[in-house]
């Protein structure tokens, strides 16, 4: 976890406009909340084990 006003080159970088952003990866990213379902899908995808969508 990062505080964006002091890492503002990695708030740019990862393209954060709210918070939670919970980049993984480099590759999957997602802003708010999830239910924990739609987490868990978001890790799986990172680890190439789901389908990107």
């Amino acid at each position: 976890m990062i505080e964006s006003a002091e890492f503002p080159q990695l708030a740019n970088k990862y393209f954060v406009t709210a918070v939670p952003k919970v980049v993984i990866n480099d590759e999957v990213d997602f802003e708010g909340a999830l239910p924990e379902k739609s987490s868990l899908d978001k890790v799986l995808e990172a680890e190439g084990v789901a389908k990107k969508t």
